[in-house]
């Protein structure tokens, strides 16, 4: 199967951020997305790279990251982080968030500024980019059992029209993420709202990618209006953990990584 993925893809001379012309994005497309397995598959030939592909994490997997506590976990934001002064400057390329066990089986999150950085310190990368509010283990669980999160996500912001992040919050932590990451995708909601409202009732039912691989008015509008703020405050996205989600996107924007944590004692 992995073989005729990697078949299905093609590069392009240099690794620019544009994706190539033709290329097969990288994603795990399903009903919502609007593309099929030519279009879209969960692996990469990276623009030019080596040819990858994310492991099939399995529910194993998931409990044994699950059996890890982070150590002084980030706390929900209390204040909209659109509405202050977020520092959105993203950090260096090789910049990246580290897992370090402490002792036990409980862990810590160091930003480290490569993965070479990382590796010296005892750390293992998480993913690329700051650590954040989404840095947790258990998050990346939920992140690596759900590839298609814009849909009950989406429900949430339906079922709590009246604004009240509170709730909103609850509804999205029932998915299983940290307090502190659900508040972060409730503000997101929030200001995707106010900010994309016509676009996205519009999109309303419509596929997540159009036919031609670029994301439909209402996610696009998401994308510029409210994705630096939640990159920069969460910390990890799918795309920068190596994970495939059912919005389709550009190889050249996919960080390849291998989650491989140590068992918990």
């Amino acid at each position: 199967m992995l073989l005729t993925l990697l078949a299905l893809l093609s590069g392009c001379p240099a690794p620019e951020p544009e994706a190539c012309a033709g290329e097969v994005l990288f994603g795990a497309p399903n009903a919502n997305t609007g593309l099929n397995a030519d279009q879209c598959a969960p692996a990469c030939a990276d623009c030019g790279g080596a040819p990858w592909a994310p492991p099939d994490y399995t529910s194993s997997d998931r409990e044994g990251w699950l059996a890890w506590t982070l150590v002084d976990a980030p706390a929900p934001g209390e204040s909209d982080p659109y509405a202050g002064s977020v520092d959105v400057t993203e950090p260096g390329a090789d910049a990246v968030c580290g897992f370090l066990p402490d002792s036990g089986s409980t862990y810590r999150l160091f930003d480290y500024e490569s993965t070479a950085a990382a590796t010296k310190a005892g750390a293992r990368v998480t993913h690329y980019g700051r650590c954040g509010t989404c840095s947790s283990l258990q998050d990346l669980a939920v992140y690596a059992a759900n590839p298609d999160l814009t849909e009950p996500v989406r429900a949430c912001g339906l079922d709590n029209l009246d604004g009240d992040v509170t709730a909103l919050t609850a509804c999205i932590a029932a998915l299983g993420f940290t307090d502190a990451c659900a508040t972060t995708w409730a503000w997101n909601t929030l200001h995707t709202r106010d900010a994309c409202l016509t676009a996205c009732m519009a999109d309303l039912d419509a596929p997540y990618n159009n036919a031609d691989g670029s994301l439909n008015d209402c996610l696009q509008c998401d994308e510029d209006e409210s994705g630096a703020v939640f990159k920069a405050v969460a910390g990890r996205t799918r795309r920068n953990t190596g994970l495939a989600s059912s919005i389709c996107r550009p190889c050249s924007e996919v960080k390849p990584l291998v989650h491989d944590y140590p068992t918990a004692d």
